[in-house]
């Protein structure tokens, strides 16, 4: 099966660097968590090495030494991971966040849509918005939602002598 049959919103968890692409908030995400897996574990295994350093000299001056390389340069290793991880959590929310915002307006505007089509009928199911109109004293049947008289406030409904008008070329009642 090939990668290219699948549709965008899949394209999130398929395997590789080619859907990293174009989306770069998934990229500073990957990231964000690459560097903080490597550097977390890193400043722990530098906090354990200057441990054992300190451990293993009688000296206070080198124990100082190890204390100072290997205990804080392990501890900010250590933080500096730990807060590439919250970054790499706190980019994955917002991706979420955008992902749910776009599929609740599409859905409000399936909503929208299906309301205004819904309203656009009468009691008796008739649609409404295709029964032929003209604007004025005008010459032309028009839908009632055609774009060319969505402006205008003096629109008839067509009686049945409406031999003598053309239809709309945009709308075609």
């Amino acid at each position: 099966m090939s990668t290219t049959s699948l549709p965008r919103a899949s394209s999130r968890t398929a395997p590789g660097a080619a859907p990293l692409k174009d989306n770069h908030f998934q990229l500073l995400q990957m990231i964000l968590f690459w560097a903080g897996a490597v550097l977390l574990p890193l400043g722990l295994v530098v906090i354990v090495l200057g441990w054992y350093g300190a451990a293993n000299t009688p000296y206070q001056y080198d124990q100082l030494s190890y204390l100072v390389s290997g205990g804080l340069l392990g501890l900010g290793l250590t933080f500096v991971g730990g807060f590439l991880y919250f970054g790499a959590w706190l980019a994955r929310i917002a991706a979420d966040g955008r992902e749910s915002s776009k599929r609740l307006a599409d859905t409000l505007l399936v909503l929208a849509d299906v309301t205004s089509r819904a309203a656009a009928r009468n009691d008796a199911g008739v649609d409404v918005a295709a029964m032929p109109v003209t604007a004025g004293d005008g010459t032309t049947m028009h839908r009632r939602d055609c774009t060319l008289i969505a402006h205008r406030d003096d629109l008839r409904p067509v009686g049945e002598d409406n031999a003598h008008l053309t239809a709309c070329r945009v709308c075609r009642p």
